[in-house]
């Protein structure tokens, strides 16, 4: 599986002196480990306006100094740039089969907001171009970050072509994607503190696998996130490497096509071997 990036992504889009835990030096640590990767392009407006309402993308675009666009989701002159670049490296996923190293991440933003260090929602720019460019009809989305892809699921709602599916813990941040919240194209599968690889494979087996063989997709997308790990700053489950990679594995067989884009992660010392770990997985 290729390995897509851009070196500008471990410098652009910087928190500058606050403390941040969505910091360039994610992928400054992951271009180490992976210096072979493919270098993307940036998105263009029409490519991210499929998502975003022009006035979103306008707001981001005009960015001059640095802001905050929630409490938790900084932005400065360098975002619109960087933002272009994940939802295009995303893109270029799509065409490669490969896995987008990207920041900032993207499964919060909704269609008209930035929301928990997401932006440019880049997983959902890339089924729109796979569907718009690539003759992709059917599109799977599965999110295996610890927090639910809420933007993600809003954007696709109402949309039969698009199945979004996210395993999350639950109760936590940002408060969506509980119990009782799936429907027929949206599958959501809350899971307690504390779940671990035994659980995250049973929710495979039960509910992830059975809901998108059903689906039939062209092509899967999976939003990799590895903030579900057990050392992991930000949340409270207990996956493994070794776990990981078997999620990896068995969404690998789920559809013809396969698409990796990266969301959380913010062990700087773990997350390079979680990557690792899933690119293994991913590639068989």
């Amino acid at each position: 599986m290729d390995v897509i990036s851009h070196p500008a992504l471990a410098h652009l889009h910087s928190p500058g002196h606050h403390i941040h835990p969505e910091t360039p030096r994610r992928l400054a640590r992951l271009h180490e480990s992976f210096p072979r990767y493919v270098h993307g392009r940036p998105a263009a407006r029409g490519d991210i306006e499929r998502v975003h309402v022009a006035e979103y993308v306008d707001a981001i675009d005009a960015i001059l100094g640095e802001v905050w666009l929630d409490a938790d989701t900084f932005a400065g002159a360098s975002t619109w740039q960087a933002a272009c670049l994940a939802a295009g490296c995303a893109m270029e996923a799509v065409e490669r089969g490969g896995f987008a190293l990207v920041r900032p991440p993207g499964h919060h933003a909704l269609a008209a907001a930035a929301m928990g260090f997401c932006v440019f929602n880049n997983v959902a720019v890339a089924a729109r171009y796979a569907q718009a460019e690539l003759g992709l009809g059917r599109v799977a989305i599965v999110d295996y970050d610890v927090h639910h892809g809420n933007g993600t699921e809003a954007i696709f709602r109402d949309d039969a072509s698009v199945l979004t599916v996210s395993l999350h813990q639950w109760p936590f941040w940002p408060g969506s994607g509980g119990p009782g919240t799936s429907s027929e194209h949206t599958v959501n599968v809350p899971l307690a503190a504390g779940s671990g690889d035994a659980q995250y494979v049973r929710a495979f087996e039960d509910v992830v696998e059975p809901a998108v063989a059903r689906f039939e997709p062209d092509l899967l997308l999976v939003s990799a996130g590895f903030d579900a790990h057990r050392d992991d700053p930000l949340a409270d489950m207990e996956v493994t490497a070794p776990g990981f990679a078997e999620l990896s594995s068995r969404l690998a067989e789920l559809a013809p096509r396969i698409a990796v884009v990266l969301e959380g992660g913010y062990n700087l010392e773990t997350l390079p071997d979680l990557v690792g770990a899933a690119l293994e997985g991913f590639s068989g």
